[in-house]
């Protein structure tokens, strides 16, 4: 995992309602929400960063002359960027492993030889910059994938990093298991922002470990770091939801959907907060506003194609995944899965020819796709990715879709 976001859920099938935005979709409700101030500053009740003793970034002088052992004061910068590949990745150096279970600081992704992509990304940053490199963290949407974790269901997404050789020369590095990146969704977030992150990682693992309490914390410093993080309200909301405050969840879960208008795990958790606490009028609304947006989410008939497809119900999975396409057309993913479909139903032309749809893609946007390929990509251009907001998600069985992590 590399950042997370916690949801509300009955049995797993139903986990689909909270899919995440693609291409910024709004969904479209009215929740007449005002903040208020007083439970705003109950909520946010800290004026310091409550943790100024760690630093993400920091490195000590063992991992300065691990630097400077290998790269020459002579090397160019996209020597520079090859060469911290090899010492974070191979076999003769750190031989870095991808483990999603902890969020490590640079320094403790150094020592454990081990993390999630924003462990290894603090790392990769906390390094580049000490070797002269230019550096900073960019997140990435990823195609929804849920994972089991304890009693909650855990929707990753994806942080990399990104730097300029010239105006219009760059690098972008990833550290990553194969994942399928959305197309056109990256965006530079600031160091802060990144710290912001980290906590909220924290936080969401605590909520893992079923320790809502301890959780409560982290998602505070996450948001007074950055107030406007969406998933950090809404994971603060799942962690109030759990220690039984209804008032402050409900406010929490507002206020995320009130940054983010595409945040569907935030009305999810909203929708079965009000059947829970007996207002079932707004449930609906919600529920039939959470319809209307999966309606228009080639991601939501993607995963939907994808259960289908699992239960061997190969009519019903090429239907889904013909949806996806009509929504979306430049996802590579959408051409192959009709392209299994139409192999098990016996159709070896048509699967030939979404196969050759989706190479030509992936051949076009080897940049945007895939970036476990390469860890390194240098882009000689400005445009290939363009801004777009990044979305996270968590489900919790019984309580909230709590945290979104990297």
């Amino acid at each position: 995992m590399c950042f997370i976001e916690i949801n509300k859920f009955k049995r797993v099938r139903i986990t689909v309602v909270g899919i995440l935005l693609a291409n910024c979709m709004s969904i479209d409700l009215e929740t007449n929400f005002v903040e208020d101030e007083a439970l705003h500053r109950s909520i946010l009740d800290q004026s310091v960063d409550r943790y100024p003793d760690i630093d993400p970034l920091y490195i000590r002088d063992e991992v300065k002359h691990f630097i400077d052992a290998y790269i020459n004061p002579r090397d160019n910068d996209e020597q520079r960027v090859d060469k911290l590949q090899d010492l974070l990745y191979g076999e003769d150096y750190l031989y870095i492993k991808y483990v999603d279970s902890k969020t490590h600081t640079a320094m403790e992704a150094f020592n454990a030889r081990e993390g999630n992509c924003l462990s290894v990304i603090n790392l990769y940053v906390a390094m580049a910059r000490y070797a002269g490199v230019d550096a900073e963290f960019q997140t990435v949407e990823v195609q929804p994938s849920w994972d089991m974790r304890g009693d909650l269901l855990v929707l990753s997404q994806h942080i990399n990093a990104t730097g300029r050789f010239t105006m219009r020369r760059r690098y972008v590095v990833d550290f990553t298991p194969e994942i399928a990146l959305q197309q056109l969704t990256a965006e530079v977030v600031s160091d802060q922002e990144a710290r912001s992150l980290y906590f909220n990682n924290l936080g969401v693992e605590s909520m893992i470990a079923g320790k809502p309490e301890q959780a409560l914390p982290y998602f505070k410093n996450s948001l007074f770091l950055n107030a406007d993080l969406s998933i950090g309200w809404n994971n603060i909301g799942a962690a109030y939801n759990r220690l039984g405050n209804s008032k402050f969840a409900e406010y929490a879960y507002r206020m995320a959907f009130n940054h983010d208008e595409s945040n569907a795990t935030a009305i999810n958790n909203l929708s079965k907060f009000y059947r829970q606490n007996g207002n079932p009028r707004l449930a609906r609304e919600y529920e039939s506003a959470m319809r209307k947006f999966n309606n228009r989410n080639p991601y939501f008939h993607y995963v939907q194609g994808s259960l289908a497809f699992l239960d061997n119900d190969f009519e019903a999975a090429r239907d889904a995944f013909h949806k996806a396409l009509r929504i979306k057309k430049q996802e590579p993913d959408f051409y192959l899965a009709l392209a299994s479909v139409y192999l098990k139903l016996g159709d070896v032309k048509r699967a030939q020819s979404y196969t050759e749809s989706a190479e030509e893609l992936l051949t076009q946007n080897e940049e945007i796709y895939r970036p476990s390929r390469n860890k390194v990509r240098v882009i000689d251009s400005d445009t290939i990715l363009r801004p777009s907001s990044a979305g996270f998600s968590i489900i919790a069985p019984g309580g909230s879709r709590s945290g979104t992590r990297f």
